[in-house]
């Protein structure tokens, strides 16, 4: 078969002409046509909490489209979203009571922000239309998401005559054992001081991706961090936005980072492990104080934005499934198991900067390159990954693990043998 008609995301056109073929996959694995099959070590981009073929999910979806498959959600409403609502509100501060539905991470990020400028617009505030955000950052593909991601990777380029300005802050990138981390921290928060007490009325709010920062290279801040960002920012009466597309249903070893970090923002972006993988769905949710600022009679207030598949019943109904499946998973289990995996890899001379937190653990090869995305090494070891038989797919020299909740302490063993066996053959 061909595959040349497949123009495949993040992918350099020449390096796609022999894609691997996946003709199914089942819990932690994924098998090839060919029958041969790979461990995948990454939650197929994130996205796959409980595993491949889960059959609680699938079955929710097929008994969903029996009965209903799709409605207008422009004043029509069904049993399924308002279910998935209510069950994902339950497990976030409380004041957070308010969910918008749209389809993927990127557009969960665009209603935040547009539903922020609105916000201040909607109270005579026409001036907040800027945001501030952190260095490294990566919320999207969409020209806003991309607006407030980092600009440094050179992805975003072609489309900045059509990206707004932007703020930006240092990030606190820390790793076990890192000796500099108070100083970093200070140095950002002073950054953050300086930045309202100049600009300060023209900032409709922050956006950050709490606790770690996962496309820019799997790059941790500690919880206090975030504390002093949002008490900076409730100070100044602004808003915080929470880009949870990676961080949410468990990934740090919370239900939500925003809980780990014990704090409370004021709009919180979800996506990828809603569905538990299965279907797209995103979802921005936030507090009755930001709502309220949409009420009236007047059209003008009204928050005019939205999807065709707004809240379809197929990807709710997935959700639920999945939300089901997340009170039983012991998803807290990984941090130890990758700290025990990985202290051996710690010792190896040419990988720095371990870090694990939650279901995620990252650190960084050595290598004769400047490292970051673009690093030679990425595309290098992917292949020998593969080759080995595991899904990996490092970001430059960032080698990171981001596994299944499905999967055992054996399984996860075996991708730490493999990047210590890879990087030992390099």
């Amino acid at each position: 078969m061909n595959s040349s008609t497949f123009w495949m995301p993040f992918t350099p056109i020449e390096a796609a002409k022999n894609p691997l073929r996946v003709a199914s996959g089942q819990g932690s694995w994924l098998v090839l046509e060919d029958g041969s099959r790979i461990l995948d070590g990454i939650s197929s981009w994130w996205v796959n909490l409980h595993g491949h073929g889960r059959k609680e999910i699938a079955e929710a979806i097929y008994h969903q489209a029996l009965t209903l498959e799709q409605v207008i959600p422009a004043g029509l409403t069904h049993g399924p979203a308002e279910a998935l609502a209510e069950g994902v509100l339950s497990h976030l501060p409380e004041a957070l009571c308010r969910m918008f539905y749209s389809d993927d991470g990127s557009t969960a990020v665009e209603v935040a922000l547009k539903m922020a400028v609105q916000y201040w617009w909607n109270q005579g505030e026409t001036r907040r239309t800027r945001f501030l955000a952190f260095e490294g950052a990566y919320h999207g593909d969409t020209l806003g998401a991309m607006s407030v991601g980092d600009r440094s990777s050179g992805f975003s380029d072609p489309f900045r005559p059509l990206m707004f300005d932007v703020a930006y802050l240092p990030w606190p990138s820390t790793w076990d054992n890192d000796e500099d981390i108070e100083l970093k921290e200070n140095a950002a928060l002073k950054a953050l001081d300086e930045a309202l007490e100049n600009h300060g009325d023209t900032f409709a709010g922050l956006i950050v991706e709490p606790l770690i920062q996962g496309a820019g290279g799997m790059r941790f801040c500690r919880p206090e961090f975030l504390l002093g960002v949002q008490n900076r920012m409730k100070a100044a009466g602004l808003l915080v936005i929470y880009d949870e597309v990676m961080t949410g249903f468990g990934r740090t070893g919370e239900w939500f980072s925003c809980v780990k970090a014990k704090t409370s923002p004021d709009i919180v972006c979800l996506s990828k492990g809603i569905t538990g993988g299965f279907l797209p769905l995103g979802a921005t949710v936030t507090t009755k104080k930001v709502q309220d600022a949409f009420l009236g009679d007047d059209s003008s207030r009204t928050f005019w934005h939205g999807h065709s598949y707004t809240a379809n019943p197929l990807a709710c109904a997935a959700g639920l499934a999945s939300l089901r499946l997340m009170e039983k998973e012991p998803f807290r289990k990984f941090e130890s198991w990758h700290r025990e995996l990985g202290e051996a890899l710690q010792d190896h001379p040419r990988i720095r900067r371990f870090r694990a937190m939650g279901t995620i653990a990252a650190m960084e090869l050595l290598s004769d390159g400047s490292g970051g995305y673009f690093d030679a090494s990425g595309p290098l070891l992917r292949k020998a990954f593969l080759d080995a038989g595991v899904l990996l797919r490092p970001l430059g020299n960032v080698i990171y693990i981001l596994p299944p909740y499905c999967t055992t302490r054996e399984e996860l063993a075996l991708i730490y043998e493999t990047i210590a066996a890879v990087v030992e053959g390099l």
